[in-house]
This record gives structure tokens, sequence and C-alpha cells, in this order.
């Protein structure tokens, strides 16, 4: 060919897909509401660690240490053409990585391993996962998406996907002063760009309120204030 005919197609950059996630009153309404739910422990320690929902439905007990209050997250539970519900490897090295758990969520996943125990009988057969059908089988990840549509139309919250809890996370941590370092660790983030990338909305209204203290030192009636030295520096 005398030249490469592809050069000629203009692509558009990709512009991230936009969201809305729970605020904060939304998501204290949002655990409330969990708690009559025999889901509870899985939503709590959605919204509380943000981690992803095949993370989640693929913890066995041994990733869990409670005394500790830590979790390993090595692998994620994926309905695949070939082997139906299947756990695989972490995509990333990022994703493979140990968590801090909250004390709330503690309690709860002790209460919910506590209720396990007492369901041992002939309907139930012990998988060794966290968060299991009635008779203890991996939870489809298709079921859990219609049980969390559900579950938000009764707790008349506004529906948002499952990942949006995720979100939620990385917002209220952002919005907490926490580094972006830390939070792309703890959501295991392959880069930090995609932690940057997806929550510069909150980003921005950071800078706002960083920036308004700006304003109020060079508005009027601060003419008193002693004048900096005329050899300063800023770095």
């Amino acid at each position: 060919m005398p030249r490469i005919v592809a050069r000629n197609v203009k692509t558009t950059a990709h512009r991230p897909r936009r969201f809305r996630p729970l605020i904060a009153t939304e998501a204290r309404q949002f655990l409330d509401a969990a708690r009559a739910d025999r889901l509870h422990a899985l939503y709590e320690l959605a919204l509380r660690t943000g981690l992803r929902k095949g993370e989640l439905l693929s913890l066995h007990w041994e990733d869990l240490f409670l005394n500790a209050g830590t979790a390993a997250i090595r692998h994620y539970l994926q309905r695949t053409r070939t082997g139906g519900l299947t756990h695989l490897p972490t995509k990333t090295r990022a994703s493979e990585r140990r968590i801090a758990l909250p004390t709330e969520c503690l309690q709860s996943l002790k209460e919910r391993h506590n209720r396990q125990r007492g369901q041992a009988g002939s309907a139930w057969s012990d998988s060794g996962l966290v968060f299991t059908t009635p008779t203890g089988g991996p939870l489809d990840p298709a079921n859990l998406n219609r049980r969390f549509r559900g579950f938000l139309a009764r707790a008349g919250l506004r529906r948002i996907r499952f990942h949006g809890l995720r979100h939620l996370t990385a917002t209220l941590l952002l919005e907490q002063g926490v580094d972006l370092v830390v939070i792309k660790e703890h959501l295991g983030h392959a880069r930090i760009g995609v932690t940057a990338g997806v929550y510069a909305h909150v980003r921005l209204r950071l800078q706002r309120q960083a920036i308004d203290p700006l304003n109020d030192a060079l508005g009027t009636g601060n003419d008193d204030r002693e004048d900096p030295p005329s050899a300063a520096s800023v770095h």
C-alpha cells in the first residue's frame, strides 16, 4: 500500500462515564436500611471499603483476619461461558492487596459467621465463602444486581449501580483529605491516574474549598494587615 489510510481517521478522546454516587446523607440512610437485609454485612463492607463486587463475592473466611482487622484480596468471582461461576486471580498485581477493615464491618462479619455456623444442616453446603446463597453456594453477580436494585427501591433510595458504592467510598475518602496514593492502594487501582481521573469532580470541589480563603485574604477590609517583607520569596 502506498500509504496508511487509517491515519486519516480522526478519533475522539475517551470521555469517562458520568456518575452521581450517593451523598453522605443517602449513605447513612443506606446503612440504616441495610441492617434489616440478609446481605447486610455485604452491603456494609462494600460501602465502607470500596471492594469490587467480584472481590466481595469471592471472599472466603480464610481471607479474613478478624482479630487483626484486615482482609486479603486475592480473587474475584465471575461467571464464565465455559466454567460457570469461577473464582479467578485478581487481574493486576495492584488488585491483589491487603486492606484494613472498619470496626463496624468486623462486628457484622462476626455476626454473619456465627449465623452460618448455626445453619449447618442437610440443606447447607459449606463452601467457605463469606457471602452465599441460603444454602451456602456462591452468589451470582447478576442475581446480586437484581437484589441490590430491589433493596434500593425498598429503602426509598435512587437507583445506582452496585459499583456506585465503590465510587462513594473513594469520594468520601477524598473529601476527608486522604492522600490519593493511599486511596489508590486501598481500591486496588493499577495506576494513580485512574484514581485521579475518575474522581476529578471531587478534586475540583476541594480546590474550591481551598481557594475561597484566598479570596477572603484579597478582599477589602484587610488593608490593616501587616505587609509581607519585600524580599520574601514564594516556592
